[in-house]
């Protein structure tokens, strides 16, 4: 019996077969999309959220400078009675202390005015406490050998500072303390670890000198590096470069294809 070819059942199977709106590709399109998108807008909100902390943090300092300090003492009470350290930061105190001339620490690859150098630290010692002072900028030697000549304070001081909490940054390589030589250079500051060098203690923080005072080197430190305008002006990239990019993938996956269908019709 002779075979006939049946066009309306050969254009049922091609319709059956034929790809819906969402392929495997479109699918891949969307997911990579809302990604990215995702991602940057969440990038932008992250620093909307730093711009805010830094303002609120700067109202705070300008506060806590109206007040008058308080000594290290009351500053350790406030820690014990479960107030955390966050809650300390930036505030205003006054030492009396003892400075050990011998032991200079020299925090390495700090700038100032294109001009590279250290910042330096001295322990100052109470009666019951030690903490980490820094004292200011000091410029280095182009010779990567050669340490600067540091006039390290001796004796007894009173001064006024500000508390600072130590930000952990990326860490590339562990500090070891093999063979110590004062003034010593260090890459980061490790409370922990110079303490065991001093056998002292150190309180967890750092007290900066008040840029009012006689003592220590140029005082070049501000308590916030970025300020809130910057991370703004890093937000409305973020936001930007997301709607950049979700025009860029619609025209890749609409425009593209109204193209073709014009140049069919032509």
């Amino acid at each position: 019996m002779p075979s006939f070819f049946t066009p309306s059942s050969t254009s049922s199977n091609t319709e059956e077969h034929r790809p819906s709106h969402f392929t495997k590709l479109s699918l891949l399109w969307l997911v990579v999309t809302v990604l990215v998108f995702s991602a940057l807008v969440k990038l932008g909100f992250w620093q909307s959220a730093r711009a805010l902390e830094k303002e609120q943090r700067l109202i705070q300092i300008e506060k806590l400078n109206e007040q008058n300090p308080i000594s290290l003492e009351q500053v350790v009470k406030l820690t014990n009675n479960n107030r955390t350290l966050e809650k300390i930061n930036d505030y205003p105190v006054f030492i009396d202390a003892e400075f050990n001339k011998n032991q200079v620490f020299l925090l390495d690859n700090q700038v100032s005015k294109n001009r590279l150098g250290y910042r330096v630290y001295q322990v100052a010692v109470t009666s019951k406490h030690a903490v980490l002072i820094s004292l200011g900028w000091v410029q280095g030697s182009i010779n990567r050998q050669e340490l600067p000549t540091v006039a390290a304070l001796d004796g007894h001081y009173q001064f006024r500072g500000n508390i600072r909490l130590i930000e952990v940054g990326i860490v590339l390589q562990e500090q070891i303390f093999s063979q110590i030589s004062w003034p010593l250079r260090v890459q980061q500051i490790e409370l922990d670890k110079f303490s065991d060098l001093i056998d002292h203690q150190l309180l967890p923080f750092v007290v900066y000198l008040d840029k009012k005072e006689t003592l220590g080197f140029e005082k070049n430190w501000q308590p916030i590096v970025m300020p809130p305008e910057k991370h703004r002006g890093y937000a409305f990239q973020w936001f930007s470069l997301a709607l950049a990019w979700l025009l860029l993938m619609l025209w890749a996956k609409f425009g593209a294809h109204i193209n073709k269908n014009n140049n069919k019709a032509k």
